[in-house]
């Protein structure tokens, strides 16, 4: 599925969207260049799942646990993790095979841990079509529907 996000507000759309739809024990993984908008669908995705607490990324705390919600959401962002043995050390197993769901920012750095069924969202810049346009593809095993969103410059 190929969603075309104009504004933050839209890609916080689809994060929610899929965030409602989400089910215990699914792993996301949010992968895009540094300022592409992964904070903001972080943030629409906790809300999808009822998480009204702020939602930040945990870049220097690795992960953050919100229990709030539906379903516990744990929301990963290891880009400064520099061994994937540190991955052991906050006990992620915990959370990738718990009663919750997982968010994982930058998972392309600990590809050899995630589970084969996971379900990747990818935000993509093209400064071509404006600053604030997003490319976002999401794939997996058990992708959900999310809605009227535009896709590929249509509006569903």
């Amino acid at each position: 599925m190929v969603k075309e996000s104009l504004c933050p507000q839209e890609t916080y759309e689809l994060g929610r969207c899929l965030g409602q739809k989400a089910s215990r024990g699914q792993i996301f993984c949010l992968d895009g260049d540094l300022g592409v908008g992964k904070t903001i669908f972080a943030q629409g995705f906790a809300a999808g799942l009822g998480i009204t607490e702020p939602v930040n990324s945990p870049t220097f705390t690795i992960l953050q646990q919100y229990e709030e919600g539906r379903l516990p959401l744990y929301h990963f962002d290891v880009y400064r993790i520099s061994d994937v043995s540190e991955m052991d050390e906050i006990g992620y197993e915990d959370c990738f095979y718990g009663d919750g769901v997982c968010l994982v920012e930058w998972s392309q750095l600990v590809t050899e841990i995630l589970p084969d069924q996971v379900i990747r969202v990818r935000i993509e810049k093209d400064l071509e079509k404006g600053f604030d346009y997003r490319r976002i593809v999401v794939e997996g095993a058990s992708e959900p529907e999310t809605g009227s969103l535009h896709k590929e410059g249509r509006q569903m």
